[in-house]
């Protein structure tokens, strides 16, 4: 009888794990050293085929611990007697306590076919704490840490990471400066902010920590990658120390297979558009510009834009390239502008493609495939253009001719074209003719006015002055060009289009700049302003000149950028003079 009711209470036993969920957290012990990593198993388990797993393992408030690391791994099989499909889902966790004393672990949450499944809350008890610091410092009392939040991402995804310095004295914490960002070939890094924060002291008041410095991560290959150690110096009267933080692992999925030929590392989710950006009619064999623009959110900086497909009724040249991405918590959102020069072989319709472009989206873990983009254009030859055109618009061009080439300072000539018209009106004729001899008339009185305005100043005594140093500081400070004529002198070019002169009245305000710090070349003025100004400064400097260097080069210059350029001038070399 005793036989007979252990069997069937092992058949009811069989019946209920026939087809349940269970979840379990287990720590690999209950007592911790503080210098202890805390390692935590949760196992989910699933027997039947009927249970599917709707939301990702959330763990429980881990404030109060540092993520070392973290792993999971999946398994299935059939049990052959039951003839039952079960799936184990196991992820492991490395733990580093902040503070010592009893610490609660909340329950580990899962959704399964509408259901929340989750663990047993537990403690865990910490002996002792030691503050260590998470890579090399020059003392005890400060350390660099470095922080990912979302240490799993897709190859070309980006990843937030935080650095944070800590210090038991919270004067040493304004003399951390340059900050060194991590570089790797398999990672791209791109900062989003380098403000501090407002200092906040630790829960048991001897620590206190401050944000240095927010940038993103762009793994570039799939597998553990390790992220470098970002190192800053902390700077005193007596010596200059460098220290250095902790690297970070982070889990760099592939991506899925089933992609279309024409992916290549677009990660995020974009669109890709073309425009004729030229006002005048298409003609053969006249240039023309067409933008190609890739707008949205993902890996923009390091994308690899789609091109102008190459076809024999047309030719296409080089673009140049404009970024106007900005980084933010978020990620990295903007537009990627590229400016081909095409140039029509025939005329009639013309059909300008752009390549085929793909993208994965990895909010929908999906490839989307945009296609090409078409711009119908339809290009005229030379006498098809001269035979439109009407006896006033012939004389109009001539008159825009001649205005567009005089040279005064005064007045913008530019802004007397005359625009086409449908209609003759003689008024246009009569006006152009009066501003015509207008314009040479105040120009010679112009010339005139400057020729008796120039008179030859008395040299001035310096008075003598307390000491040579303060001597030669005076002279030195009359002496000092004021950069705000550079900027009027850039304005009046850049109205007039005159752009030669334009990059080289820049070259003379640089240098000017330059002579002034007691520096000669760019690059040691570039290490200049990162150890005095910040590397945001030497940064935006670096950029301005390679910004300079290809709009002084490209075949068609555009005044948008010219006054973009101007803009980044006035506010970098005022910034820098101040």
């Amino acid at each position: 009888m005793q036989e007979r009711l252990i069997h069937i209470l092992l058949v009811f036993a069989s019946v209920l794990a026939y087809g349940q969920v269970n979840i379990a957290v287990n720590p690999d012990k209950s007592i911790y050293n503080g210098k202890e990593i805390i390692n935590l198993t949760v196992i989910l388990e699933m027997n039947g085929s009927e249970y599917t797993q709707q939301t990702p393992l959330r763990s429980p408030d881990l404030s109060k611990f540092n993520l070392i690391g973290s792993g999971s791994v999946n398994n299935g099989y059939v049990d052959p007697e039951t003839n039952t499909a079960i799936s184990q889902y196991v992820t492991r966790l490395a733990l580093e306590p902040k503070q010592k004393g009893k610490i609660k672990i909340g329950s580990f949450l899962v959704t399964v076919n509408n259901k929340i499944y989750k663990t047993e809350p537990f403690e865990v008890f910490i002996k002792d704490v030691e503050k260590k610091t998470a890579a090399s410092a020059p003392s005890r009392d400060m350390y660099l840490n470095m922080e990912i939040e979302d240490r799993e991402v897709y190859q070309d995804q980006p990843a937030i990471a935080v650095l944070k310095v800590y210090s038991r004295n919270m004067d040493n914490l304004r003399k951390v400066k340059n900050i060194r960002l991590p570089e790797q070939e398999n990672l791209n890094v791109y900062p989003v902010s380098f403000n501090k924060s407002e200092i906040n002291p630790d829960d048991e008041g001897n620590m206190a920590s401050q944000v240095l410095a927010v940038f993103m991560v762009f793994p570039n290959e799939a597998g553990y990658v390790e992220v470098p150690a970002v190192s800053a110096s902390v700077s005193s009267f007596s010596k200059k120390d460098k220290i250095i933080s902790n690297k970070v692992k982070i889990n760099v999925k592939k991506l899925p297979d089933g992609s279309p030929e024409c992916f290549t590392n677009a990660v995020g989710n974009f669109n890709v558009s073309m425009i004729n950006v030229t006002k005048e009619k298409a003609e053969v064999r006249k240039p023309m510009n067409v933008l190609v623009k890739i707008s949205g959110e993902g890996n923009l900086k390091n994308l690899n834009l789609p091109k102008i497909a190459p076809s024999p009724d047309y030719e296409v040249f080089a673009p140049k390239i404009i970024s106007r991405v900005k980084t933010s918590l978020t990620g990295m959102r903007g537009e990627i502008l590229a400016n081909y020069i095409v140039i029509p072989k025939k005329a009639g319709e013309i059909d300008i493609k752009t390549e085929h472009f793909a993208f994965f989206d990895p909010s929908n873990k999906e490839y989307v495939d945009l296609g090409h983009q078409i711009l119908a254009v339809n290009a005229f030859s030379h006498e098809q253009i001269l035979e439109a055109r009407t006896t006033v618009e012939k004389v109009n061009e001539y008159t825009n001719d001649l205005l567009e080439t005089v040279n005064t300072p005064v007045l913008k000539t530019t802004s007397f074209k005359v625009k086409e018209k449908s209609k003759f009106h003689w008024n246009i004729l009569f006006v152009n003719i009066a501003v015509l001899l207008a314009l040479v008339l105040i120009y010679f009185l112009f010339k005139n006015w400057q020729k008796n305005r120039k008179k030859t100043v008395p040299e001035k005594v310096f008075p003598s002055a307390g000491s040579v140093a303060e001597a030669e500081r005076e002279i030195r400070e009359r002496h000092k060009t004021d950069i705000n004529d550079y900027f009027s002198y850039l304005e009046n070019l850049k109205d007039k289009r005159e752009f030669d002169r334009f990059f080289q009245t820049y070259d003379e305000l640089d240098d000017e700049v330059r002579n002034q710090f007691s520096v000669s070349s760019r690059e040691e003025f570039s290490r200049f302003l990162n150890r005095s100004q910040g590397p945001a400064t030497a940064a935006a400097y670096d950029h301005l000149l390679q910004k300079m260097q290809m709009e002084k080069y490209a075949p068609v210059k555009s005044p948008e950028e010219i006054d973009d350029l101007l803009k980044s001038v006035v506010n970098l070399y005022a910034s820098i003079t101040k």
